[in-house]
């Protein structure tokens, strides 16, 4: 087990956080060996054949498989008849997220008719796999991303022991690097960069013992979820999974979704780089966040100065990176201190608010129905779901 040190990124950029995860290598063994999995949740917007890996790898461990669905091409009926025999899986259309059963977010307010509202359903699904965990009194599950795969089965099993101490354990994700646009291009043009834990690959403990968390509709929304009041969870990495690669640079508006909250997530962990032991309260001071935002201008500024000298050629989309870092540098000059201190103090309030929503839940083990039921508010038309539960 180690502890990597922050590098990488001079004084206006920290390319890397894993100092700040207990990191186990291969040769490793966790303390209880192996553990056991619930269910993966897949929250997914592509077609059901992506869901593939997650349900081989579902099959194995003998778990649940949740697939969360929306949008036109991605439909719980045809993951369902794409289901294997002996496979225990709940499959639901969650197209319309005001209408589940989930609290009413600070988080999103603040946001709200604002430039930095984010209009994905990614929260609202992961959270939801968080309910549908507590009602069905699971303890264990894996968050796993539609284009991860996943090699080997003892990782996962690895993840889930290490649970018996971690709130929750990320599985490094190789293949094509799982970053920002921002801090793709920063890769790209010689800086260094790291990935950090993320919710694409992640096992987390959601038995009522631990300090329930939630994740928040803002880019980065996993890195607040390992966030604690004022320090990270207990948090570790073992294993490893792989990404499919995808061009970042293909649309601008990428870059400028995630601005907002590639600002926050790093603005905070900013500080638990320098002292982790200090926490991030610093972060609720406007003060702080004038001084980060110019050091995240410069910063983004030195990438594009970089992406403009590079030579033309197949290698680099010189003109598509330009643009994307074109628009978050407008994003970024729109975003004000008072804005970040609002939005933290927002998120310590939706943590409060998610714990006491999870605390007034009813216990509905094996009852899948009655629980998928429960996901969708009183008087709201259900979900469109499927399921086939094999003890």
């Amino acid at each position: 087990m180690e502890h990597d040190r922050p590098r990488g990124g001079g004084e206006h950029h920290h390319g890397s956080h894993r100092h700040l995860v207990e990191v186990f290598e291969e040769s490793e063994q966790p303390p209880h060996g192996r553990g056991a999995i619930d269910a993966i949740v897949v929250p997914t917007i592509r077609h059901p054949r992506w869901l593939t890996y997650a349900t081989r790898l579902a099959l194995a461990l003998g778990c649940h498989l949740v697939s969360l669905h929306s949008r036109n091409w991605s439909r719980a009926r045809e993951a369902a008849q794409a289901m294997p025999a002996g496979l225990r899986y709940i499959s639901a259309d969650v197209d319309h997220v005001n209408r589940l059963r989930l609290p009413d977010f600070e988080t999103t307010a603040v946001l709200r008719d604002t430039p930095f509202a984010r209009t994905t359903d990614l929260s609202a699904k992961r959270n939801t796999g968080l309910l549908l965990a507590r009602l069905l009194g699971w303890r264990r599950i894996v968050f796993l991303d539609d284009d991860i795969e996943v090699g080997r089965l003892a990782d996962v099993e690895r993840a889930a022991a290490l649970l018996d101490t971690y709130d929750a354990v990320g599985m490094h994700i190789g293949g094509y690097p799982d970053n920002s646009v921002v801090c793709h291009a920063h890769r790209l043009t010689g800086g260094h960069q790291e990935s950090f834990v993320g919710g694409g690959a992640l096992a987390v403990a959601v038995d009522p013992g631990r300090t329930p968390s939630f994740f928040p509709n803002v880019y980065n929304e996993d890195w607040f979820y390992l966030l604690g009041e004022r320090r990270l969870r207990r948090l570790a990495v073992a294993g490893q999974v792989k990404q499919r690669p995808y061009d970042p640079f293909d649309r601008p508006v990428r870059a400028r979704e995630q601005e907002f909250g590639d600002v926050l997530a790093e603005g905070v962990y900013w500080l638990l780089d320098g002292d982790a032991a200090a926490g991030w309260r610093a972060a609720a001071d406007a003060a702080y966040w004038r001084d980060f935002l110019a050091k995240r201008r410069r910063f983004v500024e030195d990438v594009l100065s970089r992406v403009r000298r590079l030579p033309p050629g197949p290698r680099h989309n010189r003109h598509a990176m330009e643009n994307s870092l074109l628009a978050a540098l407008g994003r970024l000059r729109r975003i004000e201190p008072e804005l970040c201190v609002r939005y933290l103090k927002a998120w310590s309030v939706d943590r409060r608010r998610w714990a006491t929503h999870l605390d007034e839940l009813p216990h509905l083990e094996f009852a899948t129905a009655d629980a998928v039921k429960w996901l969708v508010k009183d008087g709201e038309r259900g979900l469109h779901w499927y399921g086939s539960m094999v003890d």
